[in-house]
């Protein structure tokens, strides 16, 4: 699974434990691994959920300071709009 450069070593410390995704379909599966980096994660879950449902919990999860920041992150396979359907994955990291 695919992270920014900047992301990883949280990712890896477990301090960024869910990431958005504006996929045409899922990418991922739970229980599957998957290498960041020099580490790995497994992924816990993969629910589809409108971006007006995140929260700030999960935006901190995700390692973003607010909602418009993951928002423009998330945005780079297209525009998001409140009602536009992203994957929330979760994840944990494993080894």
């Amino acid at each position: 699974m695919e992270f920014s450069r900047e992301l990883r070593a949280p990712v890896l410390s477990g301090d960024i434990t869910v990431t958005f995704r504006l996929w045409r379909r899922p990418k991922v599966k739970p229980g599957g691994r998957y290498r960041v980096g020099d580490g790995q994660i497994e992924v816990d879950s993969v629910e589809l959920v409108p971006f007006s449902f995140i929260d700030n919990t999960d935006v901190h999860r995700a390692g973003e300071a607010d909602l418009e920041s993951l928002r423009r992150r998330a945005a780079h396979a297209g525009p998001i709009h409140d009602e536009t359907l992203l994957y929330r994955i979760e994840f944990h990291v494993v080894g």
